[in-house]
């Protein structure tokens, strides 16, 4: 027998449809509502009906074959046979992620499409997928943070069951998965959620409205509805860690914060699974205390996005000063971010007029998630453009051996690792006239203070600003994607063969750079990676060092001496040694 629960404190009468049948439930307390519904089976269509308003979905909905406006449809986990059984994850501190979107990954855009390409990450040298938003969202495509149905994987990707053979699959070929949850916000089309109880407080606000309930009356349900969430993307889709969206978003006061609380109930279950279960928190303050054990005064999360260090490599290669940019551009950037984890760790903020972050004494680089490009970076610019879009091939090769040889956990966007031709736009498929305009209208708004013409902004609504966004696979053979394919493989086998390069330690790290005269070089350990961000040939004395090298760009190969002449846009790894 089926036992079926919702929590409905706003109710004064709960009933349950489904199978033209209209079920009183039953008031068990603190707003909780239950049922005893024999007929309530695998793929039986179900939804809520209060004090005779709806029906309404599921709030917990792990199904919703019709869309975020249709009826649940009951979802027995334990009927999907899982080949996993063996699969331990590898340690996310000697990873390398690639961050992908279903939608766009394969021009079909579905789970079972991506399986196809799995071969691909393995050759490229990736041990960990992160899957960005795949929870239920309205419409065929989307970048997928605006999902209102958490506990349903977009049906228009293959629904529950695609995912899971997904996972299945990356765990046979011995890639980790993890995923990339929202729970600041949930979007403004299909989000019943106010019509059962209080999951949204007007005592805070956030850049996508009413911030969730955390802290205020009757928030204990609302935490306990995201937890599980979480728990269940962790245990019956088997995904190996979640990145937690824009965590400086969840307002909570509690004296024991929602992530805390989070991280404690996933350690639960760790210990329950037999296999590592990682937290990654994305966030804007710089707070060192996400990562800290709660020991030591943290929060207790596993690692943390670097936003640092793509926006002191970012504004370093293209110039670039506009917005949070104009804090940044300095090679004195990027050596602290290298040696420190942050930029901003206390120290005043030009782009803020304040002081922004706090130290990160003690960190090794572990804690740290590094990227030359992610979904935002490249999906929130105007045109979408790619980094391999914006720099001549010299710089762009640069950028990729900081990220690779950095000390912290390198990430790749979807496509990156051959310079992907197609750009990352944002795209929507909202039915609703109204808010479609809204979106419309909102991202011009957007880039004005940029002198873009409105009108060369692409309709996030247009099909084709979908499709330009989707990989072209084609071009991965192709003259230069080919070889900028090769260096990025090239650096993951480096990164995985030197020793040195292992070593996190961030306070072993030792930069030396000429700001004016743009070079750059990082020593770790016995390994130097140097680098010309200039327009001009020069030598770069590099004391103490051996002449044994390794040289990995496609200019004509270099004879070291105890200094060395970097051309133009030049990056070469240096090993010292007898």
């Amino acid at each position: 027998m089926t036992e079926i629960r919702v929590w409905a404190p706003y109710a004064e009468d709960v009933e349950l449809e489904s199978e033209d049948l209209c079920v009183p439930m039953t008031s068990i307390g603190q707003g909780w509502w239950q049922l005893d519904v024999p007929w309530l089976v695998h793929g039986v269509a179900y939804a809520f009906r209060l004090d005779g308003q709806g029906p309404f979905p599921d709030p917990r909905s792990a199904w919703q074959p019709a869309g975020v406006h249709g009826c649940s449809c009951w979802l027995e986990h334990e009927r999907f046979q899982w080949t996993d059984g063996a699969w331990r994850p590898p340690p996310l501190a000697s990873g390398v992620i690639e961050e992908i979107h279903i939608g766009t990954f394969t021009s079909e855009g579905t789970f079972d499409a991506a399986i196809a390409r799995l071969d691909h990450l393995c050759e490229l040298g990736i041990t960990h997928v992160e899957l960005m938003p795949v929870a239920e969202f309205p419409g065929r495509h989307g970048w997928g943070y605006d999902g209102v149905a958490l506990y349903a994987p977009h049906n228009a990707y293959g629904g529950p069951e695609g995912l899971k053979r997904l996972v299945n699959a990356c765990h046979h070929k011995g890639l980790a998965v993890l995923l990339d949850v929202v729970y600041n916000h949930l979007g403004p089309d299909g989000n019943y959620l106010n019509h059962f109880g209080p999951y949204f407080t007007a005592a805070y606000s956030t850049p996508w409205g009413q911030a969730v309930n955390l802290d205020q009356a009757q928030s204990d349900a609302v935490r306990r509805f995201l937890i599980d969430n979480a728990l269940m993307w962790l245990r019956d889709y088997h995904f190996d860690g979640l990145r937690i969206d824009a965590v400086h978003a969840l307002f909570d006061s509690s004296a024991t914060h929602f992530l805390e609380e989070l991280a404690e109930a996933v350690g639960r279950l760790e210990a329950r699974l037999g296999r590592h279960l990682v937290l990654i928190a994305e966030s804007d303050l710089n707070d060192p205390r996400l990562v800290r054990s709660p020991e030591a005064g943290g929060l207790g999360l596993n690692a943390m996005w670097s936003e640092d260090f793509h926006h002191a490599l970012h504004a370093l290669l293209t110039h670039e000063a506009n917005g949070y940019y104009q804090d940044f551009g300095r090679l004195s950037d990027l050596k602290k971010v290298l040696t420190k984890g942050l930029v901003y760790d206390g120290s005043y903020s030009a782009y803020r007029k304040r002081r922004h972050g706090r130290s990160t004494a003690g960190l090794p680089g572990r804690r740290f998630i590094g990227c030359l490009q992610n979904h935002d970076q490249i999906g929130n610019r105007a045109r979408g453009e790619r980094i391999s879009q914006l720099l001549a091939t010299g710089l762009l090769k640069i950028g990729v051996a900081l990220v690779l040889t950095s000390p912290f956990v390198p990430m790749l966007f979807q496509g990156e690792e051959w310079g992907a031709s197609t750009s990352f736009l944002y795209f929507t498929d909202h039915s609703n006239p109204d808010l479609a305009e809204a979106i419309r209208q909102g991202r011009r708004r957007e880039f004005a203070a940029f002198v873009w013409d409105a009108e060369s902004i692409p309709d996030p609504q247009a099909i084709e600003t979908f499709r330009h966004s989707q990989l072209i696979w084609e071009e991965l053979n192709r003259g230069p994607h080919a070889e900028l394919f090769d260096w990025y493989k090239a650096l993951i086998r480096l990164r995985r063969t030197l020793p040195a390069l292992v070593d996190d330690r961030l306070e072993q790290i030792d930069v030396h750079y000429d700001e004016a005269a743009r070079w750059l070089l990082v020593a770790r350990g016995t390994v130097v990676i140097a680098s010309n961000l200039s327009e001009a040939a020069q030598r770069i004395a590099c004391p103490g060092l051996q002449t044994k090298c390794l040289l990995l760009a496609s200019t004509p190969a270099i004879t070291l001496e105890p200094d060395a002449i970097l051309l133009p846009g030049q990056s070469v790894a240096i090993l010292g040694g007898s």
